[in-house]
């Protein structure tokens, strides 16, 4: 196929007339303002040869406004009219009569679509209100559209299906044919599509091959920069009364982001949406919305990259508000609501919009992001009801969310991350629905949970660190290599003494110092590392800076020459 320059030309009262004398006509004759018309997002436009036929020259943005002269030249025996157009003083391009409209409303010419991404459709356009979901494959029928841009595209089409259900649905999911709405990415197809844990052992999670391996454009307008790697400190909500002391830390140790608590059982503050969605939260949120925001003012401007973390779908109190949300298993309704409900859906993300928007955070983490930890025993007993009410698989709820939550949080101008369990790096779909993969193609950064006193009940799996860490590691970088295009690994580590059930091994720069290394060694260390301290304990967190300010390679290397000559006696050393 013959490509085209895209161009853009502006034409002047001055030029115009030069133009219509140059073609012989009167310059008094008034030219015709017209838009430019397709199905698709530019208009060929042509030369004229000198045998009198037309060829094809070049490419313009769709919704373009151009002058044309009035009368066209008509070919009779094509039946076709072309118009001329000045695009300088010296060429003159002409456009076929069927891509020039009167309006600007009447450039977009498609009809139909199908989709290729199974998405989200909207109540209204660039707003988070949920419509309704269309599956892949779907045929849908294009009814309107929200704007076309400078490049002659659209974001959303505002359509209805085969059902009758309409909404707005993102451009960027759906395909002008059946053909290619059915297809899959095979790259990637293939590298995911054995990835089971056992072929005649269900884990009522799903099967990769339900799932969407389509590169996912993750650029946004934005005037902020993730940082490269993230040396991250944990505080939870009650953290907020003492900011200044937490800054100060972050100072003194070469931390350079803050996770901190949104939502974590309780509100940390009064957000407004709560009131709609759950006003038992909104009641018992913990700090004054003032007082909430004047501390992320200050660490944003400290110059500390500020990630607001929401507990999404372990929410009692939201539950308690909508227990028709929530699964339900013989004759009980779980604490816990289904990762199917848009409901919840809309909550979690209005929220996120809300502490964008009016607490200043930089990125927006989502925990939780998944079934409970039952699943399997609530599917295998086929007793629960999940509330399924789009047939999803789980792991086609959780990617599907993923896609919703970073589609609008990225046109707030925020990054999105999630957190995932340390097994998802074993590379099958759990039975939460939690599948690395599907993830990581679609957010920013990704933050598994590999905790060390979480690995067996073996004292050599807390004492050696490095080796724990790394072997997980090592797993967790293979599942980055199969996802298109892999967002930043940055992993929770172990910031506490372990097992934290009887406590042996404490927490030392060292201790903390051998589990990044690991994450370098393994080559998931570039994204950076979150402390986990359930306590935000600040006398930890003096403790481990060393970890923070050491230079860590890329390069392989043994767990003792990580710890830089430190003794085991100091490596233990409260």
């Amino acid at each position: 196929m013959k490509k085209f320059r895209l161009i853009t030309i502006a034409l002047s009262v001055t030029l115009m007339a030069a133009f219509l004398t140059g073609c012989g006509s009167d310059p008094q004759e008034p030219p015709m303002n017209k838009y430019l018309a397709s199905d698709c997002s530019t208009v060929v436009y042509y030369t004229k040869t000198e045998d009198g036929s037309f060829e094809a020259a070049g490419i313009m943005a769709r919704g373009t406004e151009v002058s044309v002269k009035a009368k066209p030249i008509v070919l009779e025996e094509e039946n076709v009219s072309y118009y001329a157009y000045a695009a300088d003083e010296e060429n003159t391009y002409y456009f076929n009569e069927a891509d020039l409209a009167d309006s600007k409303d009447a450039c977009v010419r498609e009809t139909e679509k199908f989709v290729r991404t199974p998405s989200t459709t909207y109540v209204e356009k660039n707003a988070p209100d949920i419509a309704g979901f269309v599956k892949k494959g779907s045929h849908l029928t294009i009814t309107g559209y929200d704007e076309i841009d400078e490049n002659g595209n659209i974001s959303m089409y505002q359509v209805t299906d085969d059902s009758g259900n309409s909404g707005w649905v993102f451009s960027k999911y759906l395909v002008d044919s059946q053909e290619s709405a059915d297809a899959v990415n095979t790259e990637y197809y293939n590298l995911n599509k054995d990835k089971i844990y056992d072929p005649e052992f269900d884990l009522y999670g799903g099967v990769p091959t339900k799932l969407d391996y389509f590169p996912y454009d993750k650029s946004f307008d934005t005037d902020n920069v993730m940082p490269g790697e993230c040396k991250t400190l944990y505080l939870n909500a009650g953290c907020i009364d003492y900011i200044d002391s937490y800054i100060d830390c972050a100072k003194a140790i070469g931390c350079n982001a803050f996770v901190i608590d949104i939502k974590d059982g309780n509100l940390a503050y009064h957000a407004e949406i709560a009131k709609e969605y759950s006003p038992t939260s909104y009641e018992d949120a913990f700090h004054d919305n003032d007082q909430y925001k004047a501390a992320i003012d200050k660490a944003n401007a400290a110059g500390i990259w500020t990630i607001g973390r929401i507990v999404v779908f372990n929410d009692s109190q939201f539950a308690q508000d909508n227990p028709e949300e929530c699964i339900f298993n013989n004759g009980i309704n779980q604490e816990w609501p289904s990762a199917y409900s848009r409901r919840a859906w809309e909550y979690n993300v209005k929220l996120a919009l809300s502490a964008v928007e009016e607490m200043g955070f930089d990125e927006i983490e989502f925990d939780y992001v998944r079934f409970p930890e039952n699943a399997y025993s609530l599917s295998s007993d086929g007793t629960a009801d999940f509330k399924n009410r789009y047939g999803e698989e789980k792991s086609e709820a959780i990617q599907n969310f993923c896609f919703y939550a970073t589609d609008q949080l990225h046109n707030a101008g925020a990054y999105f991350s999630v957190d995932v369990f340390g097994e998802c790096s074993d590379g099958y779909i759990t039975a939460y629905g939690q599948y690395w993969p599907a993830i990581s193609n679609i957010v920013d950064a990704i933050s598994s949970m590999p905790y060390i006193d979480h690995f067996g009940q073996d004292v050599y799996t807390w004492e050696d660190g490095y080796t724990t860490v790394y072997n997980w590691a090592k797993k967790a970088a293979a599942a980055q290599d199969i996802t298109p295009p892999p967002a930043a690994p940055r992993t929770w580590l172990t910031c506490y003494a372990v097992p934290y059930w009887d406590p042996v091994i404490p927490v030392t720069g060292p201790f903390l110092q051998n589990q990044v290394q690991a994450l370098w060694d393994a080559g998931i260390g570039y994204g950076g590392f979150i402390t986990w301290n359930a306590a935000s304990n600040l006398d930890i967190y003096y403790n481990v800076g060393s970890a923070f300010s050491h230079n860590y390679s890329s390069e392989s290397v043994a767990a003792n020459d990580a710890m830089d000559g430190v003794s085991e006696d100091e490596y233990y050393e409260d």
